[in-house]
C-alpha cells in the first residue's frame, strides 16, 4: 500500500474526505491526514522493534578528543563498537588483533568523569555515555584515530513524504488501523467506533510484534521453529 492508497482507504473507512478548514492557520486535507499517519507511525515504531527502525553508521574518533558526534536522526543506541587499529591488550587481559571489534559498555557521564578524570587518561575507548543531544562521551579518551560503528534506533522516512515505506509494503493493516484510530479521535467519533479501531489496531500490532520481537530475533537452527500457544 502506497501513501495515495492509504489516504483513499482512510477516507473510505472514516466516510470523511476531511475537507480543508477555513481560516488562518487551519489545516488542509493533505495536512490533516498526514498528521494521522505520522502519529500512527510514531506509535508503531515505539511499540515494536522491526528491522526498518535500525540503522548503522561508522565514524572516527579524534586523538585527544573524548567526544563522538551523534547522528542527527539518532533516537537510542543498540550498540557502539570501536575497531582496533593494531594489536591491543585490554586491562582485563583480553587480546585483540587489528580490525577486531570491541563493543563499548554503556555508562553514565558521572562514571566516565570519575573513572577517567585526567586528560592523560587515554587509550582504546571501552565505555560511552550520552553527553548531550549531539555527542557521546568516551572513556578513556581516544589516544588515536579509531573507526567507530554505531547501531541505533531512528524513525524511517514517513510514508507521507517518501510515498512508500516498509510498513506500507509489508504490514499495511497496522498502519491503516493506527491512522484510523488517530482520525477517529480527531473526529470525536462515538466510543464504539474508537473501540473497534483500537481492537483492530491492537490485533494487527500483536501480529507485527510476533514478527519483529520474535521471528526476526531467532532462527530455526539455534532456536527451533517458532511456536505459539494454542488457544
Amino acid at each position: 500500500m502506497n501513501y495515495a492508497e492509504l489516504v483513499d482507504a482512510i477516507k473510505g473507512y472514516a466516510e470523511n474526505d476531511f475537507p480543508d478548514t477555513v481560516g488562518s492557520g487551519d489545516l488542509t486535507t493533505a495536512e490533516q491526514i498526514a498528521i494521522f499517519v505520522q502519529n500512527a507511525e510514531e506509535r508503531i515504531y515505539n511499540s515494536v522493534q522491526i528491522p526498518a527502525v535500525r540503522k548503522n553508521v561508522t565514524g572516527t574518533t579524534t586523538s585527544g578528543n573524548k567526544y563522538l558526534q551523534i547522528p542527527g536522526d539518532w533516537l537510542s543506541t543498540f550498540s557502539l563498537a570501536v575497531v582496533c587499529n593494531g594489536p591491543t591488550t585490554l586491562p582485563d587481559g583480553r587480546v585483540f588483533a587489528s580490525g577486531d571489534y570491541v563493543y563499548l559498555l554503556n555508562k553514565d557521564v558521572n562514571f566516565i568523569r570519575e573513572a577517567y578524570p585526567s586528560q592523560t587518561d587515554t587509550g582504546l575507548p571501552l565505555y560511552y555515555a550520552v553527553f548531550d543531544y549531539d555527542s557521546f562521551i568516551l572513556g578513556p579518551m581516544p589516544n588515536s584515530t579509531y573507526t567507530m560503528e554505531l547501531h541505533y534506533f531512528y524513525y524511517p522516512a514517513s510514508i507521507t513524504t517518501a510515498g512508500t515505506s516498509w510498513l506500507g509494503d509489508n504490514f499495511e493493516s497496522v498502519l491503516l488501523y493506527g491512522s484510523l484510530l488517530e482520525a477517529a479521535s480527531f473526529m470525536k467519533s462515538d466510543a464504539d467506533v474508537i473501540k473497534n479501531y483500537t481492537d483492530r489496531y491492537n490485533e494487527a500490532l500483536l501480529l507485527l510484534k510476533q514478527l519483529g520481537d520474535a521471528k526476526d530475533r531467532m532462527d530455526a537452527y539455534r532456536n527451533g521453529q517458532v511456536r505459539y500457544p494454542v488457544k
